[in-house]
C-alpha cells in the first residue's frame, strides 16, 4: 500500500466531513512535539510554515524546515505544507514568490500555498495560475486565498464584531465560483470571519478574539466551489463554530497562534519546557477545541 498523497488526504477527510489540521511552526523546535502529538492521538496532520514565520520568526526558510521535518517525521500521520507565500506581503512589498514555492517543490513538500489575496481579482487569478500549474507538473496539490483573513497587518484590528456585522473582507461568492474555474486551484482559503493572531508588537502576546464563522456564508461558498475549502486563523474561533465549519466544508483548518504563544510563553524555562508546552498545547487543541483524535485511522493508505 502506498502513503495517501495530500490531496487524497484532504479529499478524504472532505468528503467524510472533518478536517485536517495544519500546525504552524515559526520555531525549528516546535517541529518535533508537533509531530509527537499528532502520533500520540492518531490525528492525520500538516507540519506547515509560512514565508512570514522565517522571516518575522525564526523558523529558518524551506529548506531548515524540510530538513527538521526530515529527522522528525511520521507519515502515517504528517505531511510537509508550505503555508502562506504572498504575492504582497503584510508590509505591502513584492515577494519573489515563485522562487519560494519552486524552491519547496523541488525540496519535496508535499503541498504548497500562494496568497495573492492583497491583489487585484485579476491579477490573483493569474498569480495562482502560475502556482497551480508548477504545483501540478510535480504531482502535489496547490492552495490559494481569495477574500481578507484579517489579523497580520501592522496597526491595531478593527474591532471584530463590527468587522463580522459588516462582512468585510468575506470572500465574495460569484469571484470564488470564478476564481476555481479560472485557476483549477485544488484547495481554496477563505474569509467567513476568521482572523489571523497578529505578529508584531505587544499585540503578538495578546489573546486572539473570540472569532465565529459565519455558516450561511460559508455553505454559499461550499455550493460556488465544490472545492475543499481552508481555515485559516484557526485558533481562538469557538468550539461549536468550528465544527460547525467542518460539517459545512472546511477541510483543513491552520492553527498557529496557541502553539506560538505557548512556546514563547515557556521558552524562559528553557528548551525543553517550550517543547513540552507545544506538545500539550497541540494535543489540546486536537482533543478539546478540533475533536480529531483518530482521524488518521479514517483516512486508508492506498
Amino acid at each position: 500500500m502506498t502513503r495517501p498523497t495530500s490531496a487524497a488526504v484532504i479529499r478524504r477527510a472532505h468528503a467524510a466531513g472533518f478536517a485536517i489540521p495544519a500546525f504552524n511552526v515559526p520555531y525549528l523546535p516546535m517541529i518535533e512535539p508537533v509531530v509527537q502529538a499528532l502520533r500520540d492521538t492518531r490525528c492525520f496532520g500538516f507540519v506547515a510554515v509560512a514565508r512570514l514565520e522565517w522571516e518575522k520568526f525564526e523558523a529558518g526558510g524551506p529548506r531548515p524546515v524540510r530538513e527538521e521535518y526530515e529527522r522528525v517525521k511520521d507519515e502515517r500521520f504528517t505531511r510537509l505544507h508550505l503555508d502562506h507565500t504572498p504575492v504582497i506581503d503584510e508590509d505591502l512589498l513584492a515577494v519573489d514568490y515563485m522562487a519560494i514555492i519552486e524552491e519547496a517543490i523541488a525540496l519535496g513538500y508535499d503541498s504548497v500555498m500562494v496568497d495573492g489575496s492583497r491583489l487585484a481579482f485579476e491579477e490573483n487569478v493569474e498569480a495562482t495560475r502560475r502556482v497551480v500549474h508548477a504545483a501540478h507538473e510535480a504531482g502535489i496539490p496547490a492552495e490559494a486565498e481569495l477574500g481578507a483573513v484579517l489579523g497580520h497587518e501592522s496597526g491595531p484590528l478593527p474591532d471584530y464584531e463590527e468587522l463580522f456585522a459588516s462582512g468585510r473582507g468575506f470572500t465574495d461568492v460569484d469571484e470564488a465560483r470564478r476564481f476555481v474555474e479560472l485557476t483549477g486551484v485544488d484547495w481554496l482559503s477563505v474569509a467567513v470571519g476568521n482572523i489571523h493572531g497578529a505578529i508584531s508588537g505587544a499585540a503578538k502576546s495578546q489573546k486572539k478574539p473570540a472569532a465565529r464563522l459565519s455558516i450561511p456564508h460559508l455553505q454559499k461558498l461550499v455550493s460556488a466551489t465544490r472545492v475543499p475549502l481552508v481555515l485559516h486563523g484557526g485558533s481562538g474561533i469557538r468550539r461549536e463554530s468550528l465544527h460547525e465549519g467542518m460539517r459545512n466544508g472546511i477541510a483543513k483548518i491552520n492553527v498557529g497562534t496557541t502553539l506560538r504563544q505557548a512556546y514563547e510563553a515557556a521558552i524562559p524555562s528553557g528548551p525543553d519546557a517550550a517543547r513540552r508546552a507545544v506538545y500539550e498545547a497541540t494535543t489540546q487543541v486536537i482533543r478539546d477545541e478540533l475533536a480529531l483524535e483518530g482521524t488518521a485511522d479514517r483516512i486508508p493508505e492506498g
